[in-house]
């Protein structure tokens, strides 16, 4: 049992949560709790660090290189208020834009210097329950393996295929290539609702504070908009995300 938070071991678990640059330089990332330990692909997985009580109780799932620690040790590990007893090392998986875009008749989305963790974790999420083909990002949105982005995900982080950018003028010709209608989402566009997303769509969503940028913005196919009543000018990037994709998996579903 690893009962000191000095094993080498752990301190390298720490840096990995804590640092992205770590968790690109390992190739690993970190995820905790029971639901999320059961969604690790198996060729994904790398270790498994648990409590006594928790291998005890959970024994028969425990395959693998595994350690037991203390709960003091595991409490200094986890990223959470309220461990559950387990954390796992895992490989991050790797995708090309190619698999992105090759889902013909998929939707996708193009995230733009996103920065908050929860909301890429939820449109993750989101994404995979209305179907998406993948997710887009510019190199300036917040890691995908961060463990609040992880935690947000639900498992969805193992199934939807996901892509950072270097290029985005490049990606966005690219794009037009495979004929993917390019939706950006904007302040001045026409009501949502009313479009007929009849082709392989792309929704690109901006910045939280200051949504698409200019030259994103402009190459895009057409712009959309989500009605507000009220005082509200926007929703934040995840409900608006959700509301795009879903309303293109309704109508497609409907054809």
């Amino acid at each position: 049992m690893i009962t000191t938070v000095q094993n080498k071991q752990i301190k390298q678990i720490k840096k990995i949560e804590k640092s992205a640059r770590e968790r690109r330089k390992s190739g690993q990332f970190v995820v905790e709790g029971i639901r999320m330990f059961e969604e690790i692909p198996t060729s994904l997985y790398q270790k498994t660090f648990v409590t006594e009580h928790f291998y005890e109780e959970h024994k028969d799932l425990i395959n693998g290189d595994y350690d037991i620690v203390s709960d003091e040790v595991m409490k200094d590990m986890s990223d959470t208020q309220t461990p559950q007893g387990v954390l796992s090392l895992v490989r991050c998986p790797a995708y090309t834009l190619e698999d992105v875009i090759s889902q013909k008749e998929k939707n996708l989305l193009f995230l733009e210097n996103l920065q908050d963790p929860g909301n890429l974790g939820t449109i993750l999420r989101t994404g995979e329950g209305a179907g998406i083909g993948g997710i887009i990002m510019t190199k300036e949105t917040v890691d995908i393996f961060n463990p609040k982005v992880i935690r947000s995900t639900m498992g969805s982080i193992f199934r939807v295929p996901f892509v950072y950018i270097e290029d985005t003028m490049e990606v966005v010709k690219r794009l037009k290539e495979e004929k993917i209608t390019m939706y950006a989402a904007h302040l001045d566009g026409v009501d949502f609702t009313k479009e007929p997303f009849e082709t392989q769509s792309c929704f690109l969503i901006g910045n939280e504070g200051n949504g698409l940028t200019d030259e994103l913005s402009k190459n895009a196919d057409k712009r959309i908009r989500i009605p507000m009543d009220g005082k509200v000018e926007s929703l934040n990037a995840a409900m608006a995300s959700g509301l795009l994709m879903y309303e293109a998996r309704r109508q497609r579903k409907e054809r």
